[in-house]
């Protein structure tokens, strides 16, 4: 499993065990394959991980789960942020400022459509009360857990435990504070997992933290991301979200070609409002998620 990235070298993992770790380059045949953190690869040669050997990089494996974005909604272009992450972790905080839905929802969107299950994670909740931020996300059935400073963090750590799970956030927001808390030693661990490079973590990488576990379970790892402000989502499409919700997935087949599903004025013979009850409900939730792509209103 890659675990760090930096300047044309790979930090890995052998056999998902965060005590055998070595260094690679991708070989030659592979040409300009993109290789993330998160990529599970084979490897060939010095597999010893002493100092400066160096090992390469000759197959990557299918991606189970790809976190993708674009710079921004025009761009064509898609970053693959992390491979096959089970979960996304969308750290918030509910002050200083005050949160805004958008970055969410495209978060969570971003998640959907990459086969990860986003869970919402608050921060500086001694400052303000949850509630009604998190009441916006009702009807998705969004896992919402607390993770401030000053609060107890067993919950996250249940969650994310024998999960391979990417945190992301904007800069201030608690992220790195909670990584600190979750990886004991974070920093110095940091060094040691790149391995690559000048052995540090900027930034603009992504980097790979084994979590601590009781002996006999399989490790977690949260996937530290940098610090960014938004998601670009040009790679979606409309029935990439709704796709993501079973109770919905199959009744957009009997919408007209070309529905956006937002609903009228827009798309008047939308199928989605023939749904009732619950399922009712969650649509205009989802429309909600279909209008922050619209809108770009992520900040």
């Amino acid at each position: 499993m890659v675990v760090a990235v930096d300047r044309g070298r790979w930090g890995c993992v052998l056999g998902g065990d965060p005590e055998q770790r070595v260094v690679a380059m991708r070989a030659r045949e592979l040409g300009r394959t993109p290789i993330v953190v998160g990529d599970d690869v084979d490897i060939v040669g010095d597999l010893s991980g002493k100092v400066d050997t160096l090992s390469r990089i000759v197959r990557v494996a299918d991606r189970r789960t790809v976190l993708r974005r674009t710079a921004d909604d025009t761009d064509p272009y898609e970053r693959i942020v992390v491979a096959n992450a089970e979960q996304l972790l969308i750290v918030v905080a509910l002050a200083d400022p005050p949160p805004r839905t958008g970055f969410v929802e495209r978060a969570m969107v971003a998640a959907y459509v990459g086969g990860l299950q986003p869970i919402l994670c608050l921060t500086k909740s001694d400052l303000v009360q949850h509630d009604e931020f998190a009441r916006s996300f009702g009807d998705l059935d969004l896992p919402i857990l607390l993770g401030g400073a000053t609060e107890q963090i067993d919950e996250v750590r249940r969650t994310l435990a024998g999960k391979v799970t990417a945190l992301i956030g904007h800069s201030g927001v608690g992220k790195s504070t909670l990584v600190n808390r979750l990886v004991p030693e974070a920093y110095r661990a940091v060094g040691e997992v790149s391995g690559v490079g000048k052995g540090r973590h900027t930034s603009t990488q992504s980097v790979a933290l084994a979590l601590p576990h009781p002996d006999g379970e399989r490790t977690g790892w949260v996937v530290d991301t940098p610090g960014i402000r938004s998601f670009g989502l040009a790679h979606t499409t409309p029935d990439d979200v709704v796709a993501a919700f079973g109770d919905l997935a199959e009744k957009i087949e009997d919408c007209p070609r070309g529905c956006t599903h937002l609903g009228p004025p827009a798309d008047p013979e939308c199928a989605l409002d023939t749904l009732t009850g619950r399922s009712a409900r969650r649509v205009q939730a989802v429309r909600q998620l279909l209008e922050a792509v619209r809108t770009n209103d992520s900040w």
